[in-house]
């Protein structure tokens, strides 16, 4: 697959110039290299009314064009799937899968997700590197990421297996997490005194656990459980730029602008910005706004040294785990963008979803003057 897009412009100041390159969001364009063979259908869980319309995509993917259908175990646990004897030839040619064991990344060309925004972001976590062209369908609740209706799914297929369609490249956020441990080591004979307490020589011994996730949407740190306010660090490009004390902290990208973050207050971004968001939940301030950054900094959160409780964080809602003392948090924009194809392009796209989903600048339009009210004036 490649993407073309290209802006420049030339300037000149004396004998010097210099080139300014623009992305051009409508020169975003989905070619392949060669026709793709392997297709990830992604389908929301526990949804009835979403079988026919799974079944009906992957006959026309696998018996139609002739593709390889991936589909996840648990997809296929359904009873209602399991019992249709009419399926059973479809469903034997699939190629299965489960999440956190299986490795599919290399072997998709595209992907399908039937559901709302959350089968975007699933199919987002199943991909640490490289993420295939994602065509969404709105079949969810919300659907501001999902811009394809299925009515006419076959031709709206095909015009993305022919190459005929527009791309938004969705930035990610690559989050290290570092958590120190403090664990005593195993007691050997003679080790522990005849009384129960530990000898002096035996010392709590310190590692670190590192773990690293992709992020389309944010990351929210948050005071979790506990009644006091959240108190953490937060740090760009090593030095501290200010202390969040509320009930916690987003980092998002232009895509999550429009999910937590706009819930928080915060402004909401165009995908094709390169930037990251920080927005304070509930800051004990009257002067706390959000405030958006350059995309190539590197952000680090931690616990302030002197933070009554713990914190807890989670990633596009998931992996929630708890934040100690020590512990860090490392966000910057990933190199692995989320290619996200559009139904018309990537600006039209947005404004439809902020006016569809969000109901964005909805008011009652203001009446004209009447004649005679102007004269009067």
């Amino acid at each position: 697959m490649k993407i073309f897009q290209h802006i420049r412009s030339d300037h000149s100041f004396g004998s010097t110039t210099w080139k300014w390159h623009i992305q051009d969001p409508a020169s975003q364009r989905l070619t392949w290299n060669k026709p793709p063979k392997s297709v990830l259908v992604i389908k929301k869980i526990r949804d009835a009314s979403l079988l026919q319309p799974f079944k009906d995509l992957c006959t026309y993917l696998s018996e139609v064009n002739n593709m390889i259908v991936y589909v996840e175990k648990k997809v296929l646990e359904d009873p209602a799937i399991t019992n249709d004897d009419s399926f059973g030839p479809v469903k034997k040619k699939f190629c299965t899968f489960s999440e956190d064991y299986d490795d599919i990344s290399n072997q998709i060309d595209f992907i399908i997700c039937l559901g709302g925004d959350g089968t975007l972001l699933y199919a987002s976590s199943l991909f640490p590197g490289s993420v295939p062209p994602v065509m969404a369908f709105h079949l969810g609740s919300l659907g501001f990421l999902t811009p394809f209706n299925f009515e006419n799914f076959q031709s709206q297929v095909t015009q993305v297996i022919e190459g005929n369609a527009a791309l938004v490249l969705r930035s990610r956020l690559k989050v290290k997490v570092v958590k120190e441990h403090r664990e005593k080591k195993t007691a050997i004979q003679n080790g522990i005194e005849e009384n129960g307490v530990m000898s002096p020589s035996l010392e709590k011994e310190m590692f670190k656990q590192v773990m690293q996730y992709q992020v389309l949407n944010e990351v929210v740190v948050d005071r979790g459980p506990s009644s006091y306010l959240s108190n953490v660090d937060v740090f760009l490009d090593g030095h501290l730029i200010t202390t969040v004390q509320g009930d916690g902290v987003i980092v998002s990208t232009p895509t999550g602008s429009t999910a937590y973050a706009a819930a928080a207050g915060a402004s909401m971004i165009h995908p094709n910005v390169p930037a990251i968001m920080i927005t304070p939940i509930c800051p004990h301030s009257l002067s706390f706004r959000p405030i958006v950054v350059p995309a190539g900094v590197e952000l680090k959160i931690m616990l302030s040294p002197d933070a009554r409780n713990m914190a807890w964080v989670s990633f596009d809602g998931r992996k929630r785990q708890e934040i100690c003392h020590g512990d860090s948090i490392s966000i910057t924009t990933s190199c692995y963008p989320l290619p996200s194809i559009c139904f018309q392009d990537p600006v039209s796209d947005w404004f439809e979803s902020l006016a569809e989903c969000l109901h964005w600048n909805v008011r009652k339009k203001q009446n004209n003057f009447a004649v005679d009210e102007e004269e009067e004036f």
